[in-house]
């Protein structure tokens, strides 16, 4: 494989581990923000046991997502240098702004939030919650707002020509708010949201099913289907609002979506579907007319295919079809199963659906799928442009890497990132398999004095909760 293809497969193999990460601590934040919430209103011990647990697995989410994300950065000074050259003003900026308003924010109040229940008062600690989550979303802010320039550059001129040729910014809020960069970020943001919320779902389901912590997990279950019943539903709007941003800033990307070929002509949309690129004919389940009624509320309204664009700057059409399709089922299935339990919950019978819990145990995955065929929809859309319209991948690359150097460290990666991830699953099931009730009765010195006069821990859910600690708590 050439050195462009195996660069491309790098980059994508790094970030698509890296972004495992982010959307569970953005997500899983929100969701700590509720739980403390709810022990600071009601002073109910559990909702402390509850933050306390989760705040572990943010930490344990966080450390591993931080050592990740390193390494794309280094990769775009091996692999991409005339790209990093080109877009180092851009990209400079937006990055500094994220380790100033964001990186440190949310690793400063990290301190507090993990050593910092004995050390300061709730009203505290729940700030520090609050400061952590929000740093986590403005770090997103800023990584979306750079990869959104390459999509849809603006507030930018271009200085010198040829290999020396680098973007400057002229305007930075024009390049912060470019075309594209508040359709992503809303969009990425609740994507977040159903990925860290679909983890708390996934852990108290199976503990319901186990008949362990009960009252523990089904409170955070409640907490846990608010913000992923919202984020599943705001989805609709995000992409709806995202796609139509698309149609007019990115029309080649929008038209691969659909198959769409005709220069200009009404488009459908289809359900599923299966796109024959030397034939320009797709052979699915479609709706007549449907993307030109959602473009332009008229099933009749043309839309602009892709036989405007010279072949070379047509993305992979099949693959970003098949991409965006399943990351829109997948997102439709999570708005019904969310829906679905929120009215069982309703009715009272959520508890008794053992079916429905067991879907959310494996459901865990479908938000991660989704955010990853997100990304892949969005970046591959954009071929043959690394930064849309004004530089080509093949032009972008390293001019002294070979394909050799690529492919060794390609199996580097694979073999250190494969070691990260079963680390990962390692600690993420011993902390789970610990659970909330029993970890704070192995550390009830660490309860704070409030909540050793409201519970003295003896009355937990639980049956994980064994006598000897049971005993050990009296003692205490």
């Amino acid at each position: 494989m050439s050195v462009e293809i195996l660069s491309r497969i790098q980059f994508a193999f790094t970030i698509a581990f890296h972004y495992i990460y982010p959307p569970l601590s953005i997500g899983l934040g929100v969701v700590l923000v509720g739980m403390e919430g709810m022990y600071l209103k009601t002073r109910n011990p559990l909702y402390e046991r509850l933050t306390r647990f989760w705040i572990r697995i943010f930490a344990l989410i966080f450390g591993i997502g931080v050592a990740t994300g390193i390494v794309m950065e280094f990769e775009f000074g091996t692999n991409w240098a005339t790209y990093s050259r080109y877009v180092g003003d851009i990209f400079g900026s937006a990055l500094a702004a994220e380790g100033i308003f964001a990186f440190a924010l949310e690793s400063g109040f990290l301190g507090i939030l993990l050593f910092g229940w004995n050390r300061v008062s709730p009203p505290v600690h729940f700030f520090s919650t609050i400061m952590v989550a929000l740093g986590s979303m403005f770090s997103a802010v800023w990584i979306v707002v750079a990869n959104s320039w390459q999509q849809t550059p603006a507030g930018f001129h271009i200085v010198g020509s040829g290999m020396t040729a680098r973007a400057e910014v002229t305007d930075f809020w024009a390049m912060v708010f470019n075309p594209s960069s508040v359709d992503r970020l809303s969009h990425t943001i609740i994507g977040a949201l159903l990925a860290g919320s679909s983890l708390v779902l996934s852990v108290s389901a199976w503990y319901l099913l186990k008949g362990r912590f009960v009252e523990s997990s089904r409170a955070a279950f409640k907490i846990a289907l608010a913000v992923a019943t919202v984020a599943g539903l705001g989805q609709l709007f995000t992409g709806h609002h995202s796609a139509n941003g698309v149609a007019v800033n990115q029309p080649a990307k929008l038209a691969a979506f659909e198959g769409h070929y005709a220069a200009s002509a009404p488009a459908d949309m289809y359900l599923l579907g299966w796109v024959d690129n030397n034939t320009q004919q797709v052979s699915g389940l479609a709706v007549p007319g449907g993307l030109s009624f959602l473009l332009h509320e008229d099933f009749k309204a043309p839309v602009k295919g892709l036989n405007s664009f010279r072949p070379a700057d047509r993305p992979p059409v099949n693959f970003v079809f098949q991409t965006y399709h399943l990351m829109v089922a997948i997102g439709m299935a999570l708005i019904g199963l969310t829906l679905l339990a929120s009215f069982l919950l309703w009715r009272g019978q959520l508890w008794q659906s053992r079916w429905l819990l067991g879907v959310f145990v494996a459901a865990v995955l479908l938000p991660q799928l989704a955010n990853q065929l997100g990304w892949y929809s969005a970046e591959v859309g954009r071929q043959p442009w690394v930064v849309y319209g004004l530089l080509r991948t093949s032009d972008a690359l390293s001019k002294a890497v070979t394909a050799g150097q690529v492919w060794f460290s390609l199996i580097l990666f694979t073999l250190v990132y494969a070691l990260l991830f079963a680390l990962f699953l390692y600690l993420l099931n011993k902390k789970i398999q610990h659970g909330p009730d029993e970890e704070e009765l192995s550390e009830a010195h660490h309860l704070s004095p409030a909540s050793k006069r409201n519970n003295p821990v003896i009355s937990h859910d639980a049956p994980g909760a064994s006598a000897a600690a049971l005993r050990h708590v009296s003692d205490l």
